[in-house]
């Protein structure tokens, strides 16, 4: 038996600085690589302890470490955190929470907090963004606790008053937390390390904690047989000059270079070997490597390393990697189990598509928070052939293609432009959710413009002084809109209920108007009216509507002015039949 590395995840609300702090950690800039500065995709960075040891100098004094290092995960959001399991739990031993100090628990937060309760990983928090606290002195690479002594009276004042907000908020969603250097029992409290990513304050506390807790607390689980590996693909990717690859996370056993293999796919389980094993140096970042690979012959748990195989047909990130030895129909059983997609689907729905199986979960949760009903859900870029479905949806909103991180096939953009159906791609999760959502609220509004055209809304008018332009053939009238709305064509009636002939055309200076809204003053040409005879100055006149157009007002959502304009032109017309529009 051999003691691994832990296995670290990274989570936390988009944009509090997870990669950030990864960043700092390994020296590199991935942050900048990523679309809109949120990270898209899990990545693996291998932390020796040499390194560790390094930054954390100051701290350790005569403490010694026996962990080999630290094996970090940064994930694009809880989502993908729940995709990442091993042997039915979660595939993190330990994980960091990190909270912008100044901005608190936010919903993506105690979502992480839930997920990390559930998977029953034990996990610290790093409240991020301390060198933005007013009057905070910056020490870069410093640890907190020595950083602290040089701040002032002031400072100090306020940075625990950001830490007791959140300190309370933890305690509301029932968790017991302290700052790490005053808690006496690490099984009892959360430890709590305030941290700058930006400057790397606090980091050197931060690492001292995750080896210490993980040297105590995890030994036993940390312990590796040699024997078949077990991983989970983190990524499947085209590499120049290498062909298709996946980015895979041992965290059992071994890997060697022409084992047989089976990975998780769309379908069944694929059966394949392993051609070469690629590992990123130390504090190399697997997405975005600065140095070559170094080619392996062999690796053992726990590692981040890129594969090249056989055949790679169908495998889809998130899905579970076994060596086979003898054992292959149990192997395959249990993959495929483990690679079922769980997502709620409805009768009425769009269809989204992503890149990657954590991808497409997140994107269904997402999905289901903003009440987006789902009716179709792969993997893989857009066809032609998922146009042409979605076009036959009923809902028109409904018509649509959720695309996450993918791209359309040459046929699928010909076929777009003679559907009706709708596409939005987007390299952000949630910019993809309110891209949806900006389109279906500006084609309700268009929707019911033009549901509204077409109907007699309650309308009401005042003819002014001073404003006759014509006395008839048509009559020209400047009036004023006191309430609703008029349109032409619309006819009209007085106030006794007699009939008027029809709005001919509206116009306010050279404009000529459709529509007339409370408040306005127009000029009105009005059909067979005299002024003088059957209308003149200060008389009030009303839209005449249908009485088989009554009912259907109802479906609109009337303001009050509206609607007292309709109650008086019941009144109106029930003077001649009492259930006049009933």
């Amino acid at each position: 038996m051999t003691i691994r590395q832990p296995i670290v995840s990274v989570l936390g609300h988009v944009d509090h600085g997870k990669t950030s702090l990864l960043d700092y950690i390994r020296g590199t800039a991935v942050i900048t690589h990523e679309a809109g500065a949120i990270t898209q995709h899990i990545g693996a960075t291998e932390v020796p302890l040499e390194h560790v040891n390094k930054v954390c100098a100051k701290l350790l004094g005569s403490r010694r470490f026996t962990v080999p290092g630290l094996l970090f995960i940064d994930t694009p959001g809880h989502h993908s955190f729940t995709t990442l399991r091993a042997r039915g739990g979660s595939l993190a031993d330990i994980a960091i929470l990190v909270i912008d100090i100044n901005e608190g628990l936010k919903p993506q937060t105690l979502e992480s907090i839930n997920i990390l309760k559930r998977f029953k990983t034990p996990f610290i928090i790093a409240p991020n963004e301390i060198d933005l606290v007013n009057g905070w002195i910056t020490h870069p690479s410093s640890p907190f606790i020595l950083s602290e002594k040089a701040q002032t009276e002031e400072a100090l004042d306020a940075l625990n008053e950001k830490m007791y907000n959140v300190v309370g908020r933890l305690a509301s969603e029932g968790l017991s937390s302290e700052r790490y250097d005053r808690i006496e029992n690490f099984k009892k409290n959360i430890a709590l390390v305030p941290i700058s990513a930006k400057n790397g304050e606090g980091v050197p506390d931060l690492l001292l904690v995750l080896v210490g807790l993980a040297q105590r607390f995890l030994e036993e689980s940390l312990n590796t047989a040699v024997g078949p590996g077990k991983g989970t693909i983190l990524e499947v990717k085209e590499e120049r000059g290498l062909g298709p690859t996946i980015d895979v996370i041992l965290y059992n056993g071994e890997l060697r270079q022409g084992d047989t293999i089976a990975l998780g796919t769309k379908g069944k389980p694929l059966v394949t070997k392993i051609k070469a094993i690629l590992k990123p140096k130390p504090l190399d970042e697997i997405r975005d490597p600065r140095d070559k690979f170094d080619r392996m012959k062999e690796i053992t748990a726990a590692a981040g390393v890129k594969l090249l195989c056989q055949s790679l047909e169908g495998a889809v990130a998130g899905a579970p990697l076994r060596v086979i030895k003898g054992n292959q129909d149990e192997v395959l059983k249990e993959i495929a189990e483990e690679t079922t997609i769980n997502i709620e689907v409805a009768d009425n729905g769009l269809m989204i598509k992503a890149d990657a199986l954590g991808s497409l979960e997140a994107l269904a949760f997402e999905c289901k928070r903003a009440d987006i009903p789902i009716r179709k859900y792969e993997i893989g870029d857009i066809s032609k052939r998922d146009i042409t479905e979605v076009t036959a949806y009923n809902d028109p909103l409904h018509k649509v293609v959720l695309g996450f991180n993918i791209s359309m096939l040459p046929d699928a953009k010909e076929a777009l432009l003679h559907h009706t159906s709708k596409v939005f791609i987007n390299e952000v999760v949630y910019g993809l959710i309110d891209d949806y959502q900006r389109w279906v609220g500006e084609e309700k509004r268009k929707a019911e413009l033009e549901k509204r055209s077409l109907v007699a809304f309650p309308g009401k008018i005042k003819i002014l002084p001073n404003c006759i332009f014509r006395a008839s053939k048509p009559a020209i009238v400047g009036v004023r809109v006191l309430a609703g709305r008029i349109r032409t064509g619309q006819k009209l009636i007085t106030r006794d209920g007699k009939d008027l002939g029809r709005i001919r055309s509206l116009r306010t200076g050279e404009d000529v108007l459709r529509e007339a809204i409370a408040g306005q003053e127009i000029a009105v040409a009005i059909e067979d009216a005299t002024v003088g005879r059957q209308i003149d100055v200060e008389d009030i006149l009303y839209i005449d509507i249908l009485e088989s157009e009554i009912k259907n007002l109802q479906d609109y959502d009337l303001n009050h002015d509206e609607k007292e304009v309709l109650e008086q032109l019941l009144e109106i017309k029930r003077r001649g039949d009492p259930f006049w529009g009933m």
